[in-house]
């Protein structure tokens, strides 16, 4: 009998480690609105709807989203996206004159264009309507990316007095402070974008894997601090490229984790990521050289140079 016990007892732990390792099921949607609409689920961008207005999406995980809508000449929209929706999904979006949308707008055209000229838009749309948290992130994002770091700083505490727990700015803050060099008190910004994003943050998520990849790799070669550090930024990836889905950001995430495992030598690891990322991203132009990581990690599995 107890021999049976141990056996059942074995079998049962088995099978739960099974359960527990299955990929998480996914969902797709197709997004129906106006055309060139930007579409966001959770706060993840997955792309533009084309000149049907059609925008499909192969791939989000369970669970009840928020779907977001912006399309120029639009009032942005919000909506709930339940548990079990998938297929077409059609959203109205509706014609607003508010000045200090609009003015966003423009911003966001300008963003890819000028980025001076973009800056001084979204400070206009915020003097119009000085609550807008969006136009303070992205305000601060397009500073970032002028290398005006003390400037978006600034932004972004402004931010804190109107919105004071803002996920996405926390994670924004996080990424000016690991590109300043102050690590602690970037990961402390990540973790408080999770925490304030309710666990769910691919951007703090990314942030942290690559400033754990950082320290690894500027760490002792084979020292337990880089193991600890290549384990650090493998958990976070992993992390982000679950809530990431198809997410336009996915793929360059899938490469960072396959590059961190090949830096630790766990090479089936590695070529099991980059087959995810084939079987989700066939189509890109990164998939050649993808599979030619894969035959040259099998090369080294084999033992051949």
């Amino acid at each position: 009998m107890a021999r049976f016990l141990l056996f059942f007892s074995t079998i049962l732990i088995l099978t739960c480690a099974a359960i527990s390792q299955r990929t998480t099921p996914t969902r797709a949607i197709t997004v129906i609105s106006e055309p060139s609409a930007s579409v966001w689920i959770d706060g993840v961008l997955y792309g533009k709807t084309g000149a049907d207005g059609r925008l499909d999406i192969s791939s989000i995980s369970p669970g009840v989203k928020t779907l977001r809508l912006r399309a120029d000449g639009f009032k942005e929209k919000s909506q709930p996206l339940a548990a079990t929706a998938k297929g077409a999904i059609t959203v109205q979006l509706t014609a607003t004159t508010e000045a200090g949308e609009l003015k966003f707008q423009e911003a966001e055209r300008l963003t890819g264009i000028d980025r001076e000229k973009a800056a001084a838009a979204y400070e206009e749309a915020i003097k119009l309507r000085p609550n807008y948290a969006p136009a303070y992130i992205s305000l601060a994002r397009v500073e970032s990316a002028r290398n005006e770091f003390d400037k978006a700083q600034s932004v972004l505490n402004r931010l804190k007095k109107v919105s004071p727990r803002n996920a996405e700015a926390s994670a924004v803050e996080g990424r000016l402070l690991s590109e300043g060099g102050e690590e602690d008190k970037a990961i402390a910004a990540f973790k408080r974008a999770i925490i304030e994003g309710r666990g769910f943050q691919p951007e703090a998520y990314t942030g942290l894997g690559l400033l754990y990849k950082g320290r690894a790799e500027a760490s002792d070669p084979d020292s337990d601090e880089q193991a600890a550090n290549y384990a650090e930024a493998t958990k976070n990836l992993r992390v982000a490229l679950k809530q990431l889905g198809t997410a336009p950001d996915a793929p360059i995430i899938y490469q960072f984790l396959g590059l961190n495992l090949e830096k630790q030598k766990k090479y089936a690891e590695a070529i099991a990521i980059y087959q995810e990322f084939l079987r989700r991203f066939p189509d890109t132009p990164e998939a050649e050289s993808v599979k030619s990581f894969i035959v040259q990690l099998r090369k080294q599995m084999n033992g051949e140079q």
